[in-house]
C-alpha cells in the first residue's frame, strides 16, 4: 500500500509498504505521523493518517525524500478531509 511518514528529523518518505513503521530509519519507533499517497495529474495527493502514529504533522517537513515515488519531485497537496477534495494544504520544507 502506497505510505508516507514524516521520520523525527523531518524526512518525508514515501513507500509502498504494509506498515507505516517499515519506512522509519531503522531503530526508530517514533515519527511525526503519516498517512497514504496516491499519484494524481502531475501531483501527489496525501491524505489520511497513520493508525500506529497518527496524522501528518506538516509542519515537521524538513526535507521530502523523492525517491520512494521515482526520484523526480511533484507538487504535494494533502487532503486533512479526504475523500472531500475542495480542501487542499500544499505541502512545503519548513526551514
Amino acid at each position: 500500500m502506497q505510505k508516507f511518514v514524516i521520520t523525527k528529523d523531518g524526512a518525508l518518505r514515501f513507500g509502498d509498504v504494509s506498515l507505516h513503521k517499515d519506512l522509519l530509519p531503522w531503530g526508530e519507533s517514533e515519527c511525526f505521523g503519516g498517512g497514504f499517497w496516491r499519484v494524481e495529474a502531475g501531483s501527489i495527493s496525501l491524505y489520511g493518517r497513520s493508525f500506529d502514529f497518527g496524522p501528518p504533522q506538516l509542519n515537521q517537513v524538513r526535507r521530502i525524500e523523492w525517491l520512494g515515488i521515482g526520484g523526480k519531485p511533484v507538487p504535494l497537496f494533502y487532503y486533512p478531509n479526504y475523500p472531500e477534495l475542495d480542501l487542499a494544504e500544499p505541502v512545503y520544507v519548513n526551514y
